[in-house]
């Protein structure tokens, strides 16, 4: 007979022999990932003594819930075997509006509305495009990121829209601590929380990682594959405007270039995390564990002095390793 498991990325995987393998490669490298970040924190620890000061865990731990919440929207879609190369520029453009609409006076709650709209709206636009008009995602997702980068422009004029004077019931998003922590960060748990139940105990999530496996098999076994793309893509839009209201929140300033290269530390993250560009494998646990790696990493690396253009070389390294590891398990 044969059994079936249920792993960490909520994928089921068959059969007796190939479904424990499976099974047991993914808890192993979920186990892995906790392995690496520990060791790159007792790096950190021993090359810097300010590295587990409060103040610098505190930066560290904002970091995570920066590009944590863009890049578990991200992974919806990687799972999908997609990608959004949109999500930095939707950030950019939120930011601004954002930061407009603070200053014409219009109330809180309703600019976070509004900025929460904008950006769901903008990933709705990615997934019509993708399925209606059969786009390609990285087609369309790149076209968009060149548009909304210079819609975003336009609109601020290509300067900051500072917001210090009137962000004062705003700034509690990005900047203040509930229970010691950031804000920012307890949102990012909340959302890493949802999207894991979506991911586990829904149809949805379960059809998520049916299209990424195999998108033909899912439809002909009576999953809506265009819905599940549109799905994901207005997830990542969602996800991708309440960065932006963390980022205005916490920097008390629209900016318009805001965001930039952010899809490529998002796409970094998730790849870390072990989810598969080709789709169908990946979760939030990897997701998160991946927002902790690089962002500990980059502030190693800021601890020690290592220059900024430095750093892209490294994030560029990690990001080719990662997917070299991942096609030679797909071809074993």
């Amino acid at each position: 007979m044969a059994m079936q498991f249920q792993d960490h990325d909520g994928a089921k995987t068959f059969g007796t022999s190939q479904g424990i393998l499976q099974f047991l490669m993914r808890r192993a490298a979920i186990s892995g990932l906790l392995m690496a970040l520990i060791v790159l924190v007792v790096i950190s620890a021993l090359i810097s003594d300010a590295f587990l000061s409060p103040y610098n865990l505190i930066n560290v731990l904002r970091q995570v819930a920066l590009y944590g919440i863009v890049s578990i929207g991200l992974t919806f879609v990687i799972l999908t075997a997609g990608i959004d190369l949109s999500v930095g520029s939707i950030v950019a453009v939120v930011s601004v509006s954002t930061a407009m609409l603070l200053n014409i006076g219009v109330p809180v709650p309703v600019v976070i509305l509004a900025g929460l709209a904008a950006g769901t709206a903008f990933g709705l636009i990615n997934g019509l495009g993708i399925t209606l008009l059969q786009i390609p995602p990285f087609i369309m997702t790149l076209g968009a990121m060149v548009m909304l980068r210079g819609f975003a422009l336009t609109l601020a004029d290509g300067r900051p829209i500072d917001v210090t004077s009137t962000a004062n019931n705003f700034s509690w998003i990005g900047g203040a601590n509930m229970a010691g922590m950031p804000v920012a960060v307890w949102i990012f748990l909340a959302v890493a929380a949802l999207s894991f139940l979506v991911l586990h105990y829904t149809d949805f999530g379960r059809h998520i990682y049916a299209v990424g496996s195999n998108a033909e098999a899912a439809r002909l076994s009576g999953i809506n594959v265009p819905g599940t793309k549109l799905g994901v893509y207005t997830i990542s839009g969602l996800l991708a405007g309440l960065t932006a209201l963390i980022f205005v929140s916490r920097l008390t300033v629209g900016e318009p270039t805001a965001g930039t290269g952010l899809e490529l530390e998002a796409i970094a993250i998730v790849v870390i995390g072990g989810a598969s560009l080709f789709g169908g494998v990946g979760g939030v646990v990897g997701t998160t564990i991946g927002a902790c790696i690089l962002a500990v990493l980059a502030n190693m690396m800021n601890l020690v002095g290592i220059s900024p253009f430095t750093q892209q070389i490294v994030k560029g390294a990690i990001i080719i390793v990662a997917v070299s590891l991942e096609v030679l398990r797909r071809r074993r």
